[in-house]
């Protein structure tokens, strides 16, 4: 740590700080004290899951203890704090995975990280998917959970930073199950806006109807390949979006088609 910590020295005036990720249980005083002395100024932790039980079938090595510790630690003594969290992980279920989302927003982080577990060749969970034991979520699962996940830091002013993985190559050539997209993160919130606008337009007659949204958002109203103006349709309303600069984003307004 220290060695990779007195790499930075030569550059550290060119930068505002320096963001780190690590393991809930490699928190002390000791160690935060350390890193301050460096310049760094974020610390994320791996948290992954706030169930005990998700946390062992795992092999995670931490408790959920752990994490509210090294939270409390972390903010003390000045750092921004970033949480990162799975869902679909092995033994959870998507009311675990909210259930996750909730005490990390308890735990008042300032950003946070979202990532759908994806299971890879040649490692102890994709033995587990092989034999049965470990069932991953399917596409719709994998979006309505995160979705539902995403919404609840976005009501709670919680900085997301991150949805899904980064591409890489060996991400795409190594994936044996789990739900990937490199636009993950569009399509949840694409799921968002549907699921908020559904709740809202089924209070009136089905027929075709106008929503306006916020300047920018109407692909993300739209969804991908059409599919929220598709779903509003099998359900009975012909929906047209366009853009109102006067919303803001998930803002919209519902007029009938004249």
């Amino acid at each position: 740590m220290i060695s990779l910590l007195d790499a930075t020295k030569p550059y550290i005036k060119d930068f505002y700080g320096i963001r780190c990720s690590t393991r809930p249980d490699a928190i002390d005083t000791e160690v935060l004290s350390l890193l301050k002395s460096y310049g760094v100024t974020s610390i994320e932790l791996g948290a992954q899951s706030m169930s005990d039980r998700v946390l062992e079938l795992n092999e995670r090595g931490h408790t959920s203890v752990d994490v509210e510790i090294a939270s409390k630690l972390i903010k003390e003594n000045g750092f921004s704090l970033g949480l990162q969290m799975m869902t679909g992980m092995y033994g959870s279920n998507p009311d675990l995975d909210l259930n996750t989302a909730r005490k990390i927003a308890k735990l008042s982080p300032d950003t946070v990280r979202v990532y759908p577990t994806i299971t890879m060749k040649n490692t102890p969970l994709a033995h587990l998917y092989q034999s049965g034991k470990y069932v991953p979520y399917d596409e719709e699962t994998t979006v309505q959970v995160c979705s539902n996940v995403l919404n609840l830091f976005y009501e709670n002013k919680i900085d997301v930073i991150r949805v899904g993985l980064h591409y890489s190559d060996d991400l795409v050539n190594n994936r044996i199950a789990g739900y990937y997209h490199p636009a993950f993160r569009e399509i949840c919130e694409s799921r968002i806006f549907f699921d908020l606008a559904y709740k809202k337009i089924k209070e009136y007659p089905k027929g075709k109807y106008i929503v306006f949204v916020a300047k920018g958002f109407v692909s993300k109203a739209v969804g991908q390949k059409k599919s929220n103006v598709n779903k509003f349709f099998q359900l009975g309303y012909d929906v047209k979006i366009k853009e109102n600069p006067n919303l803001k984003d998930f803002e919209f307004i519902i007029e009938e088609e004249k």
